[in-house]
């Protein structure tokens, strides 16, 4: 709210009755000493006053001031005086800029009211009747014009009221726009960080938790077979060393990502990295297959989307069924998505449901991924103890899909 605003709807209005009230009671005091003009100064001076307050009451007293007059009941305007009328004027103006739709719309009639009784007023001295048809046409006609040439001020400071008040008004609409752009912007600005912290505790997530489930999977097999197989321990120990330091260099490499904030400073996983990821989970004793029917193409963060969908899914499985887990995972595109399916069966876990018991975060972390890609991911038990993972990822340019086609890796 502009300051001239705030001043308009409290001392504004006030100030300038002030004003009025006093110049016109020093003036008249240096011409004739103050008398019966005062009382008319006041009640001018009272509209003016109440014109932001109580609008409606202000045009009545500019209609009622120059109707006493005509009357007698009040003194007549002189010749020094006349011009006190202008108080009705600024209550035009200030009901105009300030005053209610009622009051806006009912100005210009009890101005045009006014200005008629003002005519009046003005004329009554030098006739009795200037109406009466032995007073002249000359009477008239100046009644007329001083009617016209009242009317004509009042509508004008009415105008430029209303016109003060549209201009303030788009202002005040523009300052709040901007406002609401500058908080649009920060709300903005804090939803995509938490969508980028997010994003980047799900990359961590995946990428600590696949790792370290191998590494627990590893030596607890190193454990089992120490007494069978002696040679196992040096296999597991290099095994975790190798995930080890996969891990670190993937999350160093999540770390430059962010302090970069440029996603091309690291290479994102494709469909394509999909067989080696296959293959590493069967170097960690894991019977799992993977399957691609069809081809077509996905937009890189989707593809990142189905490479961490099919990541979570096999260490879900790895952890929760054991190094004799069976997984199989299938990638079978279709006209507008590709659909992903890995289901599993643990061999060696007596109650295979524990995988889909256990997969609290991971799981959830994998459907809020398939959201942000446009898409959908369920989990279900099959009656043969079979958890399965479905997931759906919008394709961009979808290829023909070649009917029976498969490529197993």
């Amino acid at each position: 709210m502009t300051v001239l605003t705030r001043l308009s709807r409290t001392w504004l209005a006030p100030a300038a009755a002030v004003c009025y009230f006093v110049l016109w009671v020093v003036g008249e005091w240096a011409r004739s000493g103050l008398g019966g003009p005062t009382t008319v100064f006041a009640l001018l001076a009272l509209a003016i006053a109440l014109s932001t307050w109580m609008p409606l009451l202000s045009l009545a007293l500019i209609v009622a001031v120059p109707a006493l007059q005509a009357a007698g009941l009040a003194v007549a305007p002189s010749n020094t005086t006349w011009a006190a009328y202008l108080a009705a004027a600024i209550v035009a103006f200030f009901v105009g800029f300030r005053g209610s739709k009622a009051a806006r719309f009912l100005a210009l009639p009890a101005g045009a009211a006014a200005a008629v009784l003002m005519a009046l007023a003005l004329i009554a001295p030098l006739s009795p009747n200037p109406l009466d048809q032995g007073s002249g046409a000359s009477l008239r006609s100046v009644a007329v014009l001083v009617a016209l040439a009242a009317f004509g001020i009042i509508a004008a400071a009415w105008g430029v009221g209303m016109a003060l008040r549209e201009f303030l008004s788009r202002r005040e609409v523009s300052v709040e726009l901007h406002e609401s752009e500058i908080r649009y912007e920060r709300a903005d600005l804090e939803l995509r960080l938490a969508q980028d912290r997010a994003r980047i505790a799900r990359d961590v997530h995946d990428a600590l938790a696949h790792s370290l489930a191998i590494i627990v999977s590893q030596a607890q097999g190193a454990v089992a077979l120490a007494d069978v197989r002696p040679g196992a321990l040096t296999e597991s120990v290099e095994a975790i060393a190798d995930v080890g330091r996969e891990a670190l260099l993937e999350v160093r490499g999540l770390v430059e990502r962010i302090q970069n904030d440029d996603e091309a400073v690291v290479p994102r996983e494709t469909i394509a990295d999909l067989a080696a990821l296959v293959s590493h989970m069967r170097t960690v004793g894991m019977d799992a297959v993977l399957e691609i029917q069809g081809s077509g193409q996905l937009t890189p963060s989707h593809e990142l989307a189905v490479f961490r969908i099919v990541q979570e899914s096999l260490t879900n499985a790895l952890k929760y069924g054991g190094r004799g887990v069976a997984v199989r995972v299938e990638l079978v595109w279709q006209e507008n998505d590709v659909r992903v399916t890995v289901s599993s069966v643990s061999r060696t876990l007596a109650n295979p449901s524990a995988v889909a018991m256990g997969a609290g975060v991971g799981i959830h972390g994998m459907k809020e991924r398939a959201r942000l890609a446009g898409g959908w991911l369920t989990t279900a038990q099959s009656a043969e103890n079979e958890f399965v993972v479905s997931a759906s990822i919008p394709a961009q340019v979808r290829t023909p899909v070649t009917s029976g086609a498969g490529q197993e890796a």
